[in-house]
């Protein structure tokens, strides 16, 4: 095999590791904290994430010569973030892991359980999602206001690269934000190494219908349903039963040790399956094999980046990460609220799952989709049909 073949593969990979990686494990740091993590518990979590996804990339894309990506799951992770806290704390956020591991797993067995969650309108599921991100994308906002000296170069960095380089965005940001704690911050040497810290895990009923429930849903409907059709216009047929048994699996194991969920990466499934990752389609599986090489490098150094995380100043990392998801936003905004016939329904859904409510010891996602759905159910207009007396404009010549 030449260097020729394989150099646009490789490298592809790896940009494709490092851009999803960079990109949200603030987030993930956040989410796994808001819960009840402590900072190795945290730490414990990102670490667990980066091998279990890239041992089920490893299997997929050398088993079936495709390069599937894996990634965990940013939406759900911002859900965590979120969260104001779990009945049962940790233990109880570990069990509704592993519950939400359990029911990808058995979405794979039982392809009914796909439909019903296929069955959620698209409108209500982004609303949800949007307002799981809005409190979070309002950090930068409030932090470069409270910090502005901090936080002012991460924003602008963010913005100058969105103009001319938009990939690099937000890592760059990122990497602004890092050195910006290694200069003022003092970091816990002690907490470099990698460790993982186990979780028995504890079952209660709030943990599993607030938190496993919709993070099993946004995984989902934000993640897996999206990878399999950006792999669909790079001409990929993903092993769909497959890699939700994996990916399922991987998150049951992965729980005790703090891993949320695990699944097929959207955004940056193109990067390995796009043309970046070289002209000829069937060699751009390595790009997945180099990802996953580098998931596990990045694994290595994922303790020491939480601790800078963790010695930041308050609402720095927040602005990083908010900056992060503002483009999830975006989208999540202009999918929930396209369709005027469903627009009051999404809306509610929306303001609902912002609002951080917890009722019965439930958080605000599950109540947002409650609401959303009776809302849809009481409001919802169908299309109207055309007017037969009416004729159809025609085309100009």
């Amino acid at each position: 095999m030449s260097e020729e073949t394989t150099h646009g593969p490789v490298l592809a990979g790896v940009v494709t590791a490092v851009v999803g990686f960079s990109s949200s494990f603030v987030v993930v740091l956040a989410g796994l904290t808001a819960v009840g993590a402590s900072p190795d518990q945290a730490a414990s979590g990102l670490l667990t994430l980066l091998v279990t996804q890239a041992a089920g990339m490893l299997w997929l894309s050398v088993r079936h010569r495709t390069p599937v990506v894996l990634a965990w799951s940013t939406p759900g992770a911002a859900l965590l973030a979120s969260a104001t806290g779990v009945t049962g704390g940790w233990p109880a956020a570990v069990g509704a892991f592993v519950a939400t591991g359990i029911l990808i797993v058995l979405t794979a067995l039982v392809p009914r359980l796909g439909d019903l969650v296929a069955a959620i309108p698209q409108s209500l599921a982004r609303a949800m999602l949007a307002g799981v991100l809005l409190p979070l994308c309002i950090a930068p906002v409030t932090a470069v206001v409270d910090a502005p000296q901090a936080v002012a170069p991460v924003v602008l960095t963010w913005l100058v690269l969105l103009r001319i380089a938009p990939r690099w965005a937000v890592p760059a940001s990122l990497g602004v934000a890092l050195v910006t704690v290694l200069v003022t911050a003092d970091v816990d040497a002690a907490a470099l190494a990698p460790t993982l810290a186990w979780t028995t895990p504890h079952w209660s009923v709030p943990a599993l219908v607030g938190v496993a429930l919709p993070l099993y849903v946004v995984t989902m409907a934000s993640q897996n349903v999206p990878g399999v059709a950006v792999m669909g216009t790079f001409g990929y047929r993903v092993p769909w039963r497959e890699t939700l048994a994996v990916t399922g699996i991987g998150t049951v194991v992965g729980a005790p040790t703090g891993g949320h969920a695990i699944n097929l990466a959207a955004i940056s499934a193109a990067l390995a399956a796009g043309p970046a990752a070289g002209p000829d389609r069937s060699r751009r599986w390595i790009a997945a094999v180099s990802a996953s090489v580098t998931y596990l490098v990045l694994a290595v150094a994922s303790s020491a980046l939480a601790a800078m995380v963790a010695a930041a100043e308050d609402g720095l990392m927040q602005a990083a990460a908010g900056l992060a998801l503002l483009g999830t936003l975006g989208s999540s905004l202009a999918d929930a609220l396209a369709d005027p016939r469903e627009r009051e329904a999404a809306a509610a859904t929306l303001v609902v799952a912002a609002s951080g409510v917890t009722v019965l010891g439930i958080g605000a996602a599950f109540w947002a989709l409650v609401v959303g759905l009776g809302c849809r159910a009481v409001l919802h207009r169908p299309a109207p049909e055309p007017d037969p007396d009416e004729e159809p404009e025609k085309a100009p010549a």
